[in-house]
């Protein structure tokens, strides 16, 4: 009887050893594997001439994941792509952090069922997230909604949440008098944290969420994913544009990143919508399922919206700065230089040829590609912070 009751707290020490060391290396082990650099760490050369423009430009990114892997923000790590550090020796005023609640099994750029394997659970579950958030999607979004207020709450000269338009303009002046105070504006990476209820809506936005993607990977109560079961014919649903109407009255940010062609087009069909398309690249340049028809993103911007170019190998067809700044010239040569703006798609499951501290490798791309300052001051976050301005 004792060398079975010793056997078993052997064995029972050695499964809590074993899920110690999942939940302590485990998430960082697959963040590095998940969301790798193409290029060197320590970035491009840049000559003087573009690190003098990187520097006067006020710079804005739609969309990083970095919330997800449930690091301390405010330190300085050696993976992923952004963390508050970085982006401000990357010169970045305003950053977009979406919350990923889930992303099914198996997850591929064609078809995914909402009823698979999801891959968040498990993750959520060996990062020792609160134990609601394990079987919530709108308890994950609001957990992340609360990492990054705390943080914003103990260093406020670093990082500030922008909730308005006066926010904003308040961050931008005090960025203009010396301040490097990065902006930060909360998003969720598809509509599923809602599940299903309007009245989540409303704790989302009390909870600061400003900017909501409606479909991720796969279909969801508000419609069609560009990536679900329905297909390009799947749109928005009754709910959908319910919840559409509701964010126009407060003024959120309505994304169309990973919405089906037709949801896409019911979007832009309701009276006053003005849509972004936070992280993609450019169908004409590359052929990537994961890129919409070139007919949207017009459609997209003659609405008033902008198209965030991501920087990811997928989206651009190659993983050096000049892919992403010829994505950047195809944007410009299809919607109008007034149109384009930056939507990395940092920490989001994807590679990336340099990290947030290193966006000035960037800037030359863009001086090398011929693109004129005054294009590159709109795309790089000119005409992200005037869209804010008139939405928020």
């Amino acid at each position: 009887m004792r060398v079975l009751k010793r056997l078993f707290l052997t064995i029972f020490g050695l499964a809590a050893l074993a899920a110690a060391i999942v939940a302590i290396f485990g998430p960082a082990f697959m963040e590095r594997r998940l969301n790798h650099l193409t290029g060197p760490a320590e970035g491009f050369a840049v000559s003087p001439e573009a690190d003098a423009l990187h520097r006067s430009l006020v710079i804005g990114d739609w969309h990083s994941d970095a919330l997800l892997w449930d690091r301390d923000i405010l330190k300085r790590v050696d993976r992923g792509h952004t963390d508050i550090p970085r982006l401000i020796e990357g010169n970045v005023a305003v950053q977009v952090f979406t919350t990923v609640t889930k992303s099914p099994r198996g997850q591929n750029y064609s078809h995914n069922t909402a009823d698979a394997p999801d891959n968040i659970t498990p993750l959520f579950i060996g990062q020792l997230r609160p134990i609601p958030s394990w079987f919530s999607l709108k308890e994950r979004a609001l957990v992340q909604a609360a990492a990054l207020a705390r943080a914003a709450e103990r260093a406020p000269d670093q990082l500030r949440i922008i909730r308005s338009a006066q926010d904003l303009q308040e961050l931008l002046d005090a960025r203009r008098n010396g301040a490097k105070t990065v902006g930060a504006i909360l998003g969720s990476e598809g509509a599923h944290p809602l599940e299903g209820d309007i009245a989540n809506l409303r704790v989302l936005y009390g909870a600061g969420f400003r900017l909501l993607g409606l479909t991720h990977f796969f279909d969801n109560e508000l419609g069609g994913s560009l990536h679900g079961e329905g297909g390009t014919g799947s749109g928005l649903s009754a709910f959908g544009r319910e919840v559409v109407q509701e964010m126009q009255q407060r003024r959120m940010i309505i994304d169309l990143a990973h919405a089906s062609p037709q949801m896409v087009r019911d979007v832009l069909a309701m009276p006053g919508t003005k849509p972004i398309l936070s992280h993609t690249g450019i169908h004409g340049q590359c052929a990537s399922p994961r890129n919409l028809q070139d007919d949207l993103l017009r459609a997209i911007a003659q609405k008033g919206g902008v198209i965030g170019v991501g920087f990811w190998t997928d989206v651009n067809c190659g993983s050096a700065p000049a892919d992403i700044a010829r994505s950047i010239q195809a944007a410009i040569a299809l919607v109008g230089e007034d149109h384009v703006s930056l939507g990395s798609d940092y920490d989001g499951s994807v590679d990336a040829p340099f990290d947030a501290a290193h966006l000035a490798s960037l800037t030359q791309a863009l001086m090398d590609a011929g693109l004129t300052d005054d294009q590159i001051e709109k795309v790089m976050g000119g005409n992200m912070m005037r869209y804010l301005a008139e939405t928020l």
